[in-house]
């Protein structure tokens, strides 16, 4: 009965030692790995979710502008053709 006893104790030695290593290659993998993609994105030379907004926003304001002027534009025309007796376009 003691011999079985410390056969139980060995083989839970034995998986535990196997769960803890089994554990340590999981580390390593997700180590690695997540290094590997940083070195990849980093040669990517992405923009920063900062600099996107940044730059997005001068967009929209200069979408805005472009727009504005454009309404003002059509809003001196009509104004130049009725000064000219002319129908506007």
């Amino acid at each position: 009965m003691e011999n079985r006893n410390r056969l139980f104790d060995d083989v839970a030695k034995v998986a535990g030692s196997a769960a803890g290593t089994l554990s340590g290659l999981k580390n390593e993998f997700e180590s690695r790995t997540r290094q590997k993609l940083d070195d990849i994105v980093a040669r990517l030379d992405l923009v920063t979710r900062e600099e996107f907004d940044s730059v997005m926003a001068v967009a929209i304001k200069a979408r805005e502008e472009q727009e504005a002027l454009t309404r003002r534009l059509t809003e001196l025309e009509v104004e130049v053709a009725r000064l000219k007796g002319e129908r506007p376009a």
